[in-house]
Order: structure tokens, then sequence, then C-alpha cells
């Protein structure tokens, strides 16, 4: 019997490249096509497993000439499957499209047209770095694979130790790309349940109709289509662990069964009377505020209490300070091995600039950044500018910063983007905005004296005064 081929999946509404496509790369792959964002989230529904790989349009309907609905597509695709490996394929290709991408978690963006027989063989490619990870993700879980030593990291290391063996669920929030099934595998295999079954599910990939289904399981003959007794991930997790991650996602109606089986472990298969009990010790992870999801009726409140006994917060990238450069070290090391190809290094000025780095898209965006830095720099040494054109620098790193004025490139992009945001921008009305909000601040330093705000603002007192005056008048 033929092995099954990797899920490939396809977003773009031309149907000339999807037919395309599809002919030349469903030797190699299993092929699904969706037009739009909605097709797209009913299409992984439909899905038996997770989809390997994905090819994305930014330019989709309802707005096909705005990047927005691709860079949906890529953040609903990374929420389903956290280890697909998404090339962006797409003509709106000019810089900061491509760097949003990368930053979200596409690992490539080629512009149209493409070679397709080039792109199929950086598919095949992505498909080994793939299995690479999924090797590495089971060997750090093992053997506590939280690389760090900033003060975030440590207290990370030290909640996990306390809280390993307590019955009571856990909550790791934390944003999107931050680690935080890794953290959910290290709170089992520290604790005395590491014998036993981890079993993970992902609240976002699995079909709300089947939900209850693959959660608590069904007997024969329960709905249409269940031809035999299925157990499900409570039974199966048995004294284990159950890794319950986008918990967010979950429908609400059953949220309240989850509710129960979290207050007296008792829970039902579907289509059957007799009451069933887990043991087993529930982990669940969110990038969303669910205190805000309570509050919007989308979450329910006791649920959230209940499994928030013990809450952890992940930290992103930029608080861990120089464990950038560790982890940059780790990933470097590991993929330049596993690929077979020499590892670069970073001059003296490109390693102040990673440190300075914010990392929006976190460690996911870290390490899709070393494995392009090895596949254009393999042996080489890089300097400031090679390594910062990986970067996206199209929002400030440090929003505590303030705005350097000096750098007129930097204020030039910024209006741009404000222009291309905002319809009908009065020049104006933007400089008195910007000329309130110093004054007032300046005032609010000094306490409401004016001859000390001044001299803050390099202005006359008369010329202060004035200037206060006309705002108050508009």
């Amino acid at each position: 019997m033929a092995a099954l081929r990797p899920v490939l999946m396809v977003i773009d509404d031309d149907p000339l490249i999807t037919d395309t496509l599809h002919f030349v790369l469903s030797k190699h792959f299993e092929v699904c096509v969706a037009e739009s964002y909605t097709q797209l989230k009913s299409l992984l529904q439909q899905l038996d497993g997770l989809p390997a790989l994905a090819l994305v349009d930014l330019g989709l309907p309802p707005s096909p000439h705005t990047p927005e609905e691709g860079f949906k597509v890529i953040s609903a695709l990374l929420a389903h499957s956290p280890t697909i490996k998404i090339h962006v394929l797409s003509g709106q290709s000019d810089d900061a499209n491509v760097k949003r991408a990368l930053t979200l978690g596409a690992v490539d963006f080629i512009a149209k047209p493409c070679d397709v027989e080039k792109l199929k063989d950086m598919l095949l490619q992505s498909l080994k770095v793939q299995d690479v990870e999924l090797n590495e993700i089971k060997a750090e879980q093992e053997f506590d694979g939280l690389l760090g030593d900033s003060l975030p990291m440590q207290a990370l290391r030290m909640q996990i130790t306390q809280f390993a063996d307590s019955p009571f669920p856990v909550l790791i929030e934390g944003e999107s790309g931050s680690g935080k099934e890794l953290v959910a595998g290290s709170f089992h295999h520290a604790s005395k349940r590491v014998l036993h079954p981890y079993l993970s599910v992902n609240c976002a990939a699995i079909s709300p109709l089947l939900a209850e289904s693959i959660l608590f399981g069904h007997t024969k003959g329960a709905f249409t289509g269940a031809i035999a007794a299925h157990a499900g991930y409570f039974e199966d997790a048995s004294e284990g662990t159950l890794f319950l991650d986008e918990i967010g996602e979950l429908p609400l109606e059953l949220q309240a069964k989850l509710l129960r089986v979290l207050e007296n472990g008792e829970y039902q298969r579907i289509g059957e009377t007799q009451t069933r009990k887990s043991r087993a010790r529930i982990v669940a992870a969110t990038n969303r505020d669910l205190r805000a999801e309570v509050r919007a009726g989308k979450f329910r409140s006791d649920l959230y209490h209940r499994l928030s006994v013990f809450a952890v917060h992940v930290p992103p990238v930029r608080d861990l300070g120089e464990d950038k450069h560790l982890l940059r070290d780790h990933f470097t090391e590991f993929y330049a091995k596993q690929i077979g190809q020499a590892p670069f290094v970073l001059d003296a000025a490109a390693n102040a600039r990673w440190l300075d780095y914010a990392f929006p898209g976190n460690v996911r965006e870290l390490r899709n950044i070393v494995i392009r830095l090895i596949a254009k720099y393999s042996g080489k040494t890089i300097n400031a500018n090679q390594l910062i054109a990986e970067f996206d620098l199209s929002e400030p790193d440090n929003k505590d910063e303030p705005l350097n004025f000096n750098d007129a490139s930097g204020m030039t992009a910024q209006a741009q983007r404000h222009l291309q945001r905002q319809a009908n921008v009065s020049l104006d009305a933007v400089l008195k905005t910007w000329e309130r909000a110093y004054i007032e601040a300046a005032m609010q330093m000094t306490h409401g004296n004016l001859s000390q705000a001044a001299k803050l603002l390099n202005v006359n007192r008369t010329t202060l005064y004035s200037r206060m005056s006309t705002i108050e008048e508009t």
C-alpha cells in the first residue's frame, strides 16, 4: 500500500494558478484548494489530519487588492496546525508585505510568476525541515528543552517544577509563537505522570460538530457514520496529561461539559448513559486574552477560573535579553547539522542588532530567520545590513522608546503607513495633535510649572503659553 502523501493547502483565487499547481504538485502532495479565508476554514474542518504545507496568496477575496486576507490565512493556518510550513506565493511582493508575512510565521515568500519545479523542490525541502523539527520537539520535551538563563525563563522553569505534580489544571498564556506547546510538554515530563500518556488536541483544528466525540468518545450508532465505538481523548489520556491547545476556540456548548470534567472528573460518551471517570491532568493554552473573552461572552467565566488554578505566562522573546543569542546559537547548530550546511556567524554590528530586535513573531520567527540565514549565508559572516533585511521593522521594536526625529527615513516610513491606513489625513490636525501631546506631557512631568515645561521643550515661556492658548481654542 502506497504511503499517504502530505497534505498541501493552496489558497489562491486564480483558477489558472491553482489548476497548474494541482497538476504539477499532486504527484508529490495531496493538494487541497481554497479560494478564500472562509473556504479555508471550512476545508480545514473537513480534513482528517493536519496539513503539512501551504501556499498562500496575499490578495484574496473579498479584498484582493490588499494583503490583509492573506495575513489572516497565515494566522489561521498556524493556529490550526502550529507545525505547518507556509510559503507565500503572491504578486503583492513589496518589502513590507514580505516581512509582515515572515513575521507572522511564513517560512518563505515567492513572488509571482514563479518556476513551479523550483517551487516543488522548496516544498519538499520544507518537509525535511518539518520532520527534523518534530523530532526536535519530542527530544526537547523529554529533556527539558526550555533554553535560557534570563529571569523570565528561570521563573518559568521554577513554576513548572512547583506545579508539575499537582492534580489541578494549568493555563498557559503567551503570544503566538512563544513556545506554549513546549511548556505543556515540560509539565508532563517533569511530573510523576511521565510514564502515562501525553496527548495533545488543538481545539482550533477540530470541527465543532465532531469536537464532543473527539474529546469524550461515542458509542456505535450514536450518530450517522459512527460504525464503531470510539474512545475520546479524555479516556485515552488515562492517568497521564491532556493538553488542550487553543482552548479559547472551544465552542461554548462544549465548555459546560469540559467544566463538569474539571470539577468532578465525570463525562459520558455520546450515545451512552454510563458515567465515566477521567483522571487525566489538564493543561490548556491560549494566545487570547481569556478575561476579555469572558467579558465579551465568548468564554465561560466559571471555566476560566477552573482552568486557571495555576496560570503560567510564557515570556515573549523581546523580554529574554541575552537569551536571544542562546536561542540563535541553538537553532543554528541544530539546523546546520540536520540540513548538512555550515553554520553562519554574525559580525559585531549584526550581533548588536540581533539583540536589539524585538522578534514580534517570537521563537517561531527567530527559528525561521535562522533557517533562512543558513540557506543564504552558509559558512559566511553576516553583516548588519544583511541581517536587517530579514527583520520586520515596519513597527517600532520598542513602543516605549521616543521617536527619532533625526531619522528622516524612519519618520517618512511612519507617515506612509499613516497615509495608507487612513483616508483624508489633515496635515494641520496631525501637527496640532503632536504639539498638544508634547505640551501636555511636559506640563505633567513638571507638575504644571510653565517655566520648567518651556525648558523641556526648548521654547520661550511666552511662546509656550501662546501655543497652549491656541490649542485650547481649537
